[in-house]
């Protein structure tokens, strides 16, 4: 039986089992194995992972593990770029594109409302969340730890938090997304983007109150979906700000 020695870093040990959280310990494995299959046998989706060092050289996961190896992983930066010196993967982990599994809707709703593009059904099967992903290029959340360890995955990110609003928290401070938010250009219902309309082309879908109050309109390009800055509109520019805050660092109330 062959012995390697690994140590994960940072939010990479919400996955392990509390024994091998923050420390080094020594992983019996038999036979030729990648370090990539090693590191998700221990519980680590590879989407999490952004530069793996064997024995201090950067490696890619399809390297092949030998006894007595050392092993170091680490999740992905925000504070420093790694692309010089990480070989796991051939384009940037992070991009601001997502799509997202059946149970964090809620959340769809927030990142689209703060402008990101952002896919989601109620419907949607793994496989489909996978393939889609692989080929738009798409960062996959989901609470499902296996779905990420599925081969086709090469973007994806475990979302721990429960609650919708800590949920978006966490998303806009894992990716650093404050600078990039753009509200009001996503269309709420089909992630379309929205354009301006002039009032008088919409008059005969906007209920009279709203008619004789508000004077700006929005159409989504792809399923003309209608918007207008009534009560609603300036709760969620209320909500936008507060976003804003808990992203850069306050906590959400």
């Amino acid at each position: 039986m062959k012995q390697a020695r690994f140590r994960f870093y940072a939010e990479l040990n919400d996955f392990l089992p509390p024994d091998k959280r923050v420390a080094a310990f020594s992983q019996a494995f038999s036979g030729r194995q990648s370090v990539k299959h090693l590191i998700e046998t221990l519980g680590v989706p590879h989407t999490e992972v952004d530069l793996i060092l064997i024995n201090g050289r950067s490696a890619a996961f399809n390297e092949i593990v030998e006894d007595g190896d050392a092993v170091s992983v680490y999740p992905v930066f925000e504070a420093f770029d790694v692309a010089s010196v990480s070989r796991v993967r051939s384009h940037p982990l992070r991009q601001t594109r997502f799509i997202l599994d059946a149970h964090l809707g809620r959340l769809a709703g927030y990142l689209r409302m703060l402008g990101f593009d952002t896919l989601y059904r109620n419907d949607f099967q793994d496989a489909e969340l996978c393939r889609t992903g692989a080929a738009e290029h798409r960062i996959l959340l989901t609470r499902d730890r296996d779905l990420l360890k599925r081969r086709a995955v090469s973007h994806g990110y475990y979302v721990r938090q429960t609650n919708p609003r800590a949920q978006l928290v966490e998303i806009l401070r894992r990716f650093d997304l404050t600078g990039s938010i753009a509200p009001f250009t996503r269309c709420l219902r089909c992630n379309g983007i929205l354009e301006s309309v002039p009032k008088e082309q919409v008059l005969d879908r906007v209920p009279p109150f709203s008619r004789e109050h508000c004077d700006k309109f929005q159409i989504c390009r792809d399923c003309r979906q209608l918007y207008w800055n009534g009560s609603h509109h300036r709760r969620m520019q209320g909500f936008i700000q507060q976003a804003v805050h808990w992203g850069r660092g306050d906590s959400p109330a």
